[in-house]
């Protein structure tokens, strides 16, 4: 019994240091990163399931660096670039930032639809996407940023929903452990292009931006001046390193599903969440389709905010227009203005019949464009003392960090070349 109380308060104290890490990690396993997963487990099985090792210390080290930015500066990405940049990076950041969001925010509110729709099969998947639009938009105007915070952080609890599926048919663990351990690699053009799509969708330069805000936003809800010391920083690794394993951990089951249940069954192609969860039903049960599409709505509830919110804090700090989640709807007008017209046009987007394949496409060409460069940006001002004080990279900082620079180049060149000339 006392073994058990102590185990019950280690794990409370560690909920409570979780926070933006978490929610960030949580954020990127949303509806077009579902898409990529399992398009990646229904074309190649479980050849894909090492990825999600070497994708958790490179996005674990760029996010850490991210948040011990807004720490140690009190600033987002934003305004850091704003005060020590050429004016043309921070532009060309907003330029690309943009498009990118809008069309990944209208590919999640698709896929959140269509999940809906699945459940309830009478309502047409729109009513659906309209509702959840809605539902978000009154959610983040009138909620304060603690009980928005409170809010996303319960919810990454339902994409343990992920983890749950496979388990409910027969695995051959042998398979599954030498897959995750013993990297397969494919040199034609659609693996190396499923390989440049999970890259993309796991390491994003919007939750760079996010991650930065978050942590200023969390001290300034403290209403106090953050002391950064030694202590400071462990409990913000601490956030942050759970949040991209949990992450990790999630994408590693999607591939998993996808990989034992739809590609044993000879489904090969999958373009969206809902066609995933659909292909699950006859083959891995009621149970398995059921957990699947709720975990599909989670996600998306999950990410619009994070998705819509930094787009409207780069926006908002590039051109001084204050604002943020911490103020109510009068005092920050044309913060939360950004909110409503990203997500209406994602919304319409669908109304309109843009292709949601499409939309993933060019958000990973417009995601492929800007990440090196952004990611160097984050490596220059973590390096830089005069911004950072005795708070710079440490050498395996430097390393994971360059690694992260030189596969997401990699990936962007390759994502380019197949685009136009493969």
């Amino acid at each position: 019994m006392k073994t058990r109380n102590i185990v019950l308060r280690k794990i409370i104290r560690l909920w409570k240091v979780l926070g933006p890490g978490l929610v960030t990690g949580a954020s990127d396993d949303d509806p077009s990163g579902i898409a990529t997963y399992s398009q990646a487990g229904a074309q190649f099985g479980l050849a894909t399931l090492w990825t999600a090792l070497i994708t958790f210390p490179l996005m674990a080290s760029i996010q850490e660096m991210c948040a011990r930015i807004g720490l140690v500066t009190e600033e987002g990405l934003t305004g850091n670039l704003k005060k020590n940049y050429p004016k043309f990076i921070l532009y060309s950041m907003v330029v690309f930032s943009f498009p990118a969001i809008v069309l990944n925010i209208g590919a999640d509110i698709a896929g959140m639809g269509a999940a809906a729709s699945l459940l309830f099969p009478k309502v047409p998947a729109f009513i659906f996407s309209a509702a959840f639009t809605l539902l978000l938009m009154l959610c983040m105007i009138l909620l304060p940023y603690r009980k928005i915070a409170s809010v996303l952080k319960y919810l990454c609890i339902f994409l343990l929903f992920y983890l749950i599926v496979p388990f409910l048919n027969k695995q051959d663990w042998w398979e599954i452990l030498k897959n995750t351990f013993v990297p397969t690699i494919k040199f034609n053009k659609e693996f190396i292009g499923i390989l440049v799509a999970i890259l993309g969708t796991t390491i994003s330069p919007y939750l760079f931006f996010w991650q930065a805000t978050m942590e200023v936003e969390d001290v300034k809800q403290q209403q106090r001046h953050l002391i950064v010391n030694r202590n400071t920083i462990q409990k913000m690794t601490v956030d942050i390193d759970f949040g991209m394993l949990f992450s990790n951990i999630v994408m590693f089951f999607i591939i998993l599903t996808t990989g034992t249940v739809l590609f044993k069954g000879g489904i090969h192609q999958i373009n969206t969440v809902e066609q995933a969860a659909s292909a699950l039903k006859p083959l891995a049960g009621e149970s398995a389709y059921l957990l699947f599409a709720l975990g599909v709505i989670s996600t998306g509830l999950l990410a619009i905010p994070v998705l819509s919110g930094s787009l409207s804090y780069i926006i908002s700090e590039t051109f001084d227009w204050g604002g943020g989640f911490d103020k109510k709807f009068q005092d920050a007008k044309a913060f939360y203005v950004i909110v409503i017209i990203s997500m209406i046009i994602g919304l319409f987007m669908n109304l309109f019949g843009f292709s949601v394949v499409k939309a993933l496409i060019y958000t990973a060409i417009l995601y492929g464009i800007t990440s090196p460069v952004i990611i160097a940006i984050v490596l220059h001002i973590s390096n830089n003392k005069r911004l950072m004080g005795k708070f710079t990279n440490g050498i395996w900082s430097n390393i994971s960090g360059a690694a992260a620079l030189i596969l997401m180049t990699a990936s962007s060149l390759c994502l380019l070349y197949f685009q136009f000339f493969g």
